[in-house]
């Protein structure tokens, strides 16, 4: 029981980093072209200087939401992360981590919502570019997006012995 507790633990704060990851650098939407390399993300444009995302006004909606659910997704993430910590030493044997799978499932819930805009609104739309395609920070919210549910559903079903 020990080391599935370790375990879920482990995969839980790497769920924390990537999600920080994601949310923070610039390459949810590459593209090469014969200058360089231009990546877009939640918050920059970049080429080889990064500059304020230029975003047309109908879509600026939908950008702000999935900033907001990712910075939500993050919270839920790091909130989930301690109350796993105080139930662990405070929970009497047999109980179930109810709290803190619940938050770990809001938190799916807000990548998902998140990652769903992006794909909708954004994908395959890039300044300049004439094949662009998704970069590391969009693949590493799709992860984070499963480990979100894993996680949650374990933390439901987990009980301490």
């Amino acid at each position: 029981m020990l080391v599935l507790l370790a375990g879920i633990f482990v995969v839980h704060i790497a769920t924390v980093i990537m999600l920080f990851v994601s949310t923070i650098a610039n390459v949810w939407m590459v593209d090469s072209y014969s200058f360089g390399t231009i990546s877009t993300g939640l918050w920059l444009l970049c080429n080889k200087t990064c500059t304020q995302l230029p975003v047309s006004s109908q879509d600026e909606a939908s950008l702000k939401a999935v900033q907001a659910f990712m910075i939500l997704s993050i919270i839920f993430s790091v909130v989930a992360l301690v109350l796993f910590i105080i139930q662990l030493f405070t929970l009497e044997k047999g109980k179930r981590f109810y709290m803190t799978g619940a938050v770990m499932l809001v938190c799916w819930m807000c990548i998902l919502i998140a990652v769903s805009i992006y794909t909708a609104r954004f994908t395959g739309r890039m300044a300049y570019s004439t094949n662009p395609h998704h970069g590391y920070c969009f693949i590493l919210a799709w992860i984070c997006f499963c480990f979100s549910f894993i996680i949650g559903i374990l933390y439901l079903v987990l009980r301490k012995k």
